[in-house]
């Protein structure tokens, strides 16, 4: 069962559990609730049958929901619309800022790469100084916010020297193509489908910055009430990282079905500068220490409300009850 939302949707789901989608709500207790996104490990352990395969023989069901961005799939996860999904580094800060009863269950680390600001091709801008001043797109409190004040830092600006647009992915996309904005900040895999298009232009990546994790997370009541079953998760996740790192041809045509982008988009995207899709486990010291910092530089900066203690947010088989 494949369900897509958009962020407008899980809102409501957020609002109102009456709000939620009938598809979603009418599932049997016994059915895992999986959020997945375009380009994500998740989107291979969907089109591999890993978690349907293990888990029939324990009675348990499994529907997938797409989403186009990590907020409102965490949205919907805080609202018992979902038991299990994953995102980049920044949309779980939003979510907690928020109290969404949602926990940190897993972490995998991708390329440097995978990140970019993009322009149109015959734009005079040649440089991330140059942006002073210019409409910059990105969806708000996802990894490619976090990915822009990176890389506005490192050429000496703020969020405050730009005017930044909240846009998701499919709508940033209309905006570029009309000229509304002047750059976009975006991850893989649509990095690496507008680097397929004529009109863009690749003005810088986050290549030169620091190692991106990104997390999986469940709601939070469904990971106590079922500790075996969310370490098993991210054990099937890991295997099936594992396997698809070591056939990436057949990786590619498989994320290229369940996404319905080209085997060269995917390519692209999964052969990037360290990119490997096996770096998957339990949430580490390490993970918690970069996640801290910046949920920490969000706090200072004023995009969320409240501190965070994020290794208070972090599910492990010993704070199962």
């Amino acid at each position: 069962m494949t369900t897509t939302f958009s962020r407008r949707a899980a809102i409501g789901l957020g609002l109102s559990a009456l709000a939620a989608p009938a598809i979603l709500r009418a599932s049997p207790a016994r059915t895992l609730r999986v959020g997945w996104q375009k380009g994500g490990l998740l989107g291979l352990v969907k089109g591999s049958g890993a978690f349907e395969q293990a888990l029939e023989g324990q009675g348990i069901r499994v529907s997938w929901s797409e989403f186009t961005s990590g907020p409102p799939l965490l949205e919907a996860l805080s609202a018992n619309a979902l038991d299990f999904g994953y995102t980049g580094n920044v949309p779980p800060i939003f979510a907690h800022a928020a109290r969404g009863n949602l926990v940190f269950v897993g972490a995998s680390q991708g390329s440097r790469e995978g990140h970019a600001i993009l322009v149109p091709k015959d734009s005079p801008l040649q440089s991330v100084e140059e942006l002073k001043g210019q409409t910059i797109a990105f969806k708000r409190g996802s990894s490619a916010h976090y990915a822009t004040i990176k890389l506005l830092r490192e050429a000496g600006l703020t969020l405050d020297d730009i005017r930044a647009q909240d846009l998701s992915p499919p709508d940033a996309i209309a905006a570029f193509d009309a000229g509304v904005i002047g750059a976009w900040t975006i991850w893989d895999p649509y990095f690496a489908m507008a680097e397929d298009r004529p009109n863009t232009r690749v003005l810088s990546t986050t290549e030169a910055l620091e190692p991106e994790f990104s997390f999986y997370s469940a709601n939070g009541d469904y990971a106590r009430q079922n500790p075996e079953l969310i370490a098993q998760l991210i054990g099937l996740v890991r295997q099936v990282g594992q396997q698809g790192q070591a056939d990436l041809p057949g990786t590619i045509r498989t994320f290229a079905q369940e996404t319905g982008l080209s085997e060269a988009v995917m390519e692209r995207a999964l052969t990037r500068k360290e990119a490997d899709l096996g770096r998957v486990g339990l949430i580490e010291p390490r993970h918690v220490t970069y996640e801290q910092g910046i949920a920490d530089e969000f706090f200072d900066l004023g995009i969320i409300p409240r501190r965070l203690d994020i290794a208070a947010a972090v599910w492990t088989p010993q704070t199962a009850s």
